[in-house]
């Protein structure tokens, strides 16, 4: 790799292409005639769109870049910071807003809100992310879960998983979507229900300028309490094929190739396959450090057709596999995944498929439509190791789920005029669950073949039908004053359950550098599979299904906002919110249990017999300084205090799993250019979070030694707290652009918790050792990356 970084290169610079497609933010109409400019150039560098909105800027020297684009009517847009590299061209898609001035005035106010959502209907608890800071920002393992936690509202101190803790949600509140429609849990290792895991399966390289939202969204995202990941894939070069390898620690090692496709169309392709790094060590006979390998890979593309007679269709896939073995023979006593006296088998698999089509109607409409279709599928075994009749160990839980769904979304976009757009829009959703969870534990010997009888705590193979209905518009009062409203329908067909919810935002330019912001939304989510289906054994033996008909969970959300310019390419925001749940699952009886700590970890509760009767209240105020980078360098300082409570079935108001009370990341970088002509870049990011311990429930050491496995109080549900979490994260960065090829290199070291701090992961009673014992996170980690473009 030494050797790659230091080939000779020639003395004369390599420059690159800038190429892009120039639209109506509103009706996606492209703009004819837009004009394009980089900035700071000598000479000027620019171009005009054609009749398909589509622009070319060749020879642009290598670096950082700012642009322009600007067209009569319209509010220009200068967007900095753009990286263009030897080893690719830059790929732009601009939307630009209709202006309230007339044809005749000059538009001089350029909107340079670097923040702003792609989604121009999503105006509040939103945050625009793209793939490179996911490579830039340090400790984030190029996942881009691991990157939302550094934004105000999130909490994400578990560093074995990659589960996201939003305004002291339960993770399994938050939806994720991929172009325009939901997908399962895109992780490896995970499980039905959760929506997050140790290794995250969507790959950065392929996601374009996505929006993650964190309360409040619009009324075109439903069945989720807390967040909305919105990922948009990018779309490969039109004109020339490039390639790119990568090898990381983390995430594995990968090759990527895009190009043109049905150039006529203005079609193209990109594709990638990554494979588990770690595996392939140890497969060399190189020690990787643990003795459970994780195994795992995946394969992503997005084939975009371009535009014909029939409007633009496109596909797009992703197909992901994982296993992982913990042998007791292989694992310390206090490993945090494995169990001394037992093994442990985890396979699991993720695939999504999906055709979009777009359809301009006419200059100010436009109808899309995504079908798709996705698999899930989780194998999970664990095998006693103490001995049967026959002397030898037996399987004593065995977890099986398949889960198949077929997706339609569609909805039609109008642009009214400048100051309205009205959308409506429908997703209908058919699952196919086949799904069998058998135990042992705890189970007497009933037919007397000297093992514990199985019973079957889900087992079920059938079909769940879910519709979804919205219609939302945006009125722009005056080009200071806008309003966002809409409702949103969900139906569940397994319980019957209807309901209508209303959202509304408003956004108010109070003053050129201040703006004021406030929402309202009503969400519902229906439960996770694995809670419905749940059944409770009767004292026959037998079992029947006892949450089946749980009806939805619902979170009314209310958010003030405001924000702050106090120069060029800085911002301050703060926001204010308070979400009241009600219709949580708690026991019938009087206990501490409540479902809305569920979703931290693989599985859920095992717990029969609820109803809707919990309530829950998240409250807190966040604060966002960041400098977005220019001139060399950025930073973010995040602040969220907050308050996360629950009520069970005793009427007790406690701490919720995920009431961390604090999280303060800062983080801060440098570019600095080693040579007169731009070519070679050293990188410095530096990242530092502290958050409070999460609540736990103590473990009731006597009754646990005599069960021989651990035993909480249960009355004193999440009364204590770990210790306060620290870490801090240094990463180390250099990129290269060949002076005479069309290649580029970079190369990152990124040093994670780098003071190797003891963050507590949980307090975990040792059957081996009958006490209760700390279990740590994971200590210093160095991780690397090299990327090769050409």
């Amino acid at each position: 790799m030494l050797f790659v970084l230091s080939l000779p290169f020639g003395i004369w610079a390599q420059n690159s292409v800038i190429r892009g497609t120039i639209t109506d933010q509103q009706s996606e109409v492209p703009l004819i005639g837009a004009t394009i400019q980089v900035l700071e150039s000598d000479p000027v560098k620019g171009a005009i769109t054609n009749e398909t909105g589509y622009f070319v800027i060749s020879d642009v020297p290598v670096g950082r870049l700012v642009i322009r684009v600007s067209y009569p009517g319209y509010e220009s847009q200068t967007i900095p910071n753009l990286l263009l590299t030897a080893g690719k061209e830059l790929q732009l898609t601009i939307s630009l807003q209709e202006s309230f001035t007339t044809l005749n005035e000059v538009v001089i106010k350029a909107n340079d809100d670097q923040g702003q959502s792609i989604n121009e209907l999503a105006t509040i608890s939103t945050r625009q992310f793209n793939t490179e800071e996911v490579m830039r920002y340090s400790g984030g393992r190029n996942d881009v879960a691991k990157l939302v936690a550094n934004f105000a509202g999130v909490a994400a101190n578990n560093d074995a998983r990659n589960d996201i803790i939003i305004r002291g949600n339960s993770p399994t509140g938050v939806l994720w979507r991929m172009e325009g429609i939901p997908i399962p849990n895109p992780n490896h290792f995970s499980t039905l229900g959760t929506t997050g895991g140790p290794v995250s399966a969507l790959n950065p390289n392929l996601i374009s300028n996505s929006d993650f939202m964190t309360g409040a969204f619009p009324a075109e995202y439903g069945n989720a309490l807390a967040g909305v990941f919105d990922i948009n894939l990018r779309t490969g070069n039109k004109e020339r094929h490039e390639y790119m390898f990568q090898l990381g620690a983390f995430s594995g090692l990968e090759a990527l190739a895009e190009g043109p496709l049905n150039k006529k169309n203005n079609g193209s392709f990109v594709v990638a396959y990554r494979h588990s790094f770690v595996e392939l060590a140890s497969a060399a006979g190189i020690n990787v450090g643990t003795s459970a390998t994780p195994r795992y890979k995946d394969l992503a593309f997005n084939a975009d057709f371009g535009y014909g007679k029939a409007g633009r269709f496109s596909v797009f896939g992703i197909a992901a596999h994982s296993n992982i073995d913990f042998l007791a023979a292989e694992i310390d006593t206090l490993d945090l995944w494995a169990e001394p006296n037992q093994n442990a088998y985890s396979t699991s698999l993720f695939g999504v498929l999906g055709v979009k089509h777009s359809l301009i109607l006419n200059e100010n409409a436009y109808w899309r439509t995504v079908l798709s279709t996705s698999f899930t599928g989780v194998r999970y075994e664990e095998e006693d190791l103490a001995f049967n009749s026959d002397g030898e160990p037996f399987q004593d839980l065995e977890v099986r789920d398949d889960l198949t769904q077929i997706r339609l979304s569609s909805y039609y976009n109008q642009k009214i005029n400048a100051r309205t757009t009205l959308r409506t829009g429908i997703l209908l959703q058919q699952q196919q669950l086949n799904t069998l969870v058998q135990t042992r534990a705890g189970i007497p010997d009933f037919n007397g073949d000297g093992t514990p009888d199985w019973w079957k705590q889900r087992d079920f193979d059938g079909w769940f039908h879910q519709s979804e209905a919205y219609v939302q518009a945006q009125y722009r009062l005056t080009e200071k004053l806008m309003v966002n409203g809409g409702l949103h329908a969900l139906y569940f067909d397994h319980t019957q359950d209807a309901v209508i919810e209303p959202r509304a935002a408003i956004n108010w330019q109070v003053a050129p550098r201040h703006k004021l912001n406030f929402g309202y939304g009503m969400h519902n989510q229906t439960q996770a599979l694995p809670v419905f289906l749940f059944q409770t054994q009767l004292s026959d033996g037998s079992s029947v299904p006892s949450n089946a008909a749980l009806g939805f969970t619902q979170n009314q959300h209310v958010v003030l906002g405001y924000d702050f310019k106090p120069a060029p390419n800085w911002r301050l925001k703060t926001e204010v919110y308070y979400q009241m749940l009600s219709g949580v699952p708690v026991d019938t009886f009087a206990s501490s249990f409540s479902m809305l700590n569920s979703g931290a970890d693989f599985v859920f509760p095992e717990r029969g017999g609820l109803v809707n009767e919990g309530k829950g209240m998240n409250r807190g105020v966040e604060l966002t300084l960041e400098k977005y980078f220019s001139q060399g360098y950025y930073g973010l300082l995040s602040v969220s205090l907050f308050d996360s409570e629950y009520k069970g079935s005793d009427g007790v108001w406690r701490s919720t799993a995920f009431d961390g009370e604090y999280v303060v990341n800062v983080l801060a970088g440098k570019e600095f250019q080693l040579d007169a002509g731009g070519h070679r870049f050293f990188t410095l990011d530096t990242k530092f979070t502290a958050a409070g311990g999460r609540p736990y429930t103590p473990v009731n050491l006597e009754a646990s030694q005599l069960a021989g496995k651990e035993v909480l109080y249960e009355d004193r549900a999440f009364s204590e707290r770990l210790d306060p979490y620290m870490r801090w994260d240094v990463k180390l960065g250099f990129r290269q652009n060949s002076k005479t090829k069309k290649i580029s290199q970079t190369f990152f070291l990124d040093f994670q918790n780098v003071t190797n701090r003891e963050n507590v992961f949980a307090m975990r009673y040792n059957v081996d050792k009958g006490a209760v014992g700390r279990i740590n996170q994971i200590g210093f980690f160095p991780d690397l990356l090299y990327r090769l473009e050409f």
